[in-house]
């Protein structure tokens, strides 16, 4: 009995610990045959290994539109390495967080290249550059729930490099946003992150000048895929930003993120391996999904009967946490991760924050 009420008080309180573990970063790009691998945080890891992922400086999503940290992330700093990768090649980005695969699983996931110019992209300063989307995934039609609930079972974002695009420096900018308290205006949660790459090839395409967008300035606080409760939705979702690239052809869209979980690796060293992509679908096109065109926004996918609805509130991190609490068995690993994930609440929450 005295071990039922102790654990009962345990679990209480590693509840708390929920929403800054539930954030995380890019832990590893593979590209072209060969796996980078990001750095944690710079609160959790102060000096970065050489990598082609930009660093974050700490785990929170970002939510100010206006802000510059909407670019690459948190604070995110130039990286040591660029990828050269042949254009039509397939990317895999993984995620993580400080408890373990990603956490969230309703809103959408989006893909966006900028050019560096002449200037490599490891010292090119992202601020002002100009954006292009080349792929988002939402809804799943299929089954009506979002395709960002499989980065919670470790699989990557699967993304195409353009087969006819241009050769040149690229950053890749690959955002997840996490739409569960998005019914009040700034509660939708932004998670940006950057790779620096050198495309190779002989295409010619480059986007149209009214596809491009900066940011901050792409988005809107009350546009309707940022402003929005995904789980009473009356009518499409409507993905923010811009359309898709009119030049992203169908041969060089990307795959959603597949529902194989990714084996995890150590963040301090960087291996080699082959790289393996999924069926290729674009989202825009869904062959069972019903589709409208709004101003500014892409074609959008409705949710079928089942997707998840609620007449009162979203469901938050912290209830998330609590069903899987219930479902999970009470035994050693169960305690052993919970004091693992506390442990990593007290050291973010301890973290001086950095400025750059």
């Amino acid at each position: 009995m005295q071990f039922t009420v102790s654990f009962a008080i345990f679990l209480s309180a590693a509840t708390l610990v929920v929403p800054a573990s539930a954030h995380g970063w890019t832990s590893k790009v593979v590209v072209g045959g060969k796996s980078f691998l990001g750095n944690e945080p710079a609160e959790q890891q102060p000096t970065p290994n050489p990598s082609i992922v930009r660093q974050i400086s700490t785990v929170s999503p970002v939510k100010d539109l206006s802000s510059t940290d909407l670019i690459c992330g948190n604070s995110a700093t130039k990286a040591s390495q660029v990828a050269t990768v042949a254009a039509g090649s397939a990317m895999q980005v993984t995620l993580l967080t400080l408890s373990g695969n990603w956490f969230h699983d309703v809103g959408p996931i989006m893909a966006y290249m900028a050019s560096c110019g002449s200037t490599s992209c490891k010292d090119f300063d992202a601020t002002g550059a100009k954006w292009f989307k080349i792929y988002e995934a939402g809804l799943d039609p299929s089954t009506g729930t979002w395709f960002q609930a499989n980065l919670d079972n470790g699989s990557p974002i699967n993304v195409t490099i353009p087969a006819n695009l241009k050769a040149g420096n690229y950053l890749l900018r690959t955002e997840v946003v996490a739409l569960h308290t998005a019914q009040s205006p700034g509660g939708a949660e932004f998670y940006p992150s950057c790779s620096q790459l050198s495309v190779t090839g002989t295409g010619s395409a480059v986007p149209k000048a009214s596809e491009l967008v900066q940011f901050p300035g792409a988005y809107g606080t009350n546009d309707p895929g940022v402003l929005i409760d995904v789980y009473d939705m009356k009518a499409a979702y409507r993905f923010p930003g811009p359309v898709v690239a009119s030049f992203v052809s169908g041969s060089s869209a990307a795959a959603p993120p597949s529902n194989s979980p990714q084996p995890s690796e150590s963040a301090s060293s960087v291996s080699t391996e082959t790289a393996t992509h999924s069926t290729t679908v674009h989202h825009s096109s869904a062959p069972t999904a019903k589709s409208t065109t709004a101003p500014h926004h892409t074609t959008t996918v409705v949710a079928p009967a089942s997707t998840p609805t609620s007449t009162t509130t979203a469901k938050t991190c912290k209830a998330k946490h609590a069903s899987r609490r219930r479902d999970a068995r009470i035994d050693r690993d169960f305690v052993r991760n919970e004091v693992r994930r506390s442990r990593a609440r007290h050291m973010h929450a301890g973290a001086v924050p950095r400025s750059f």
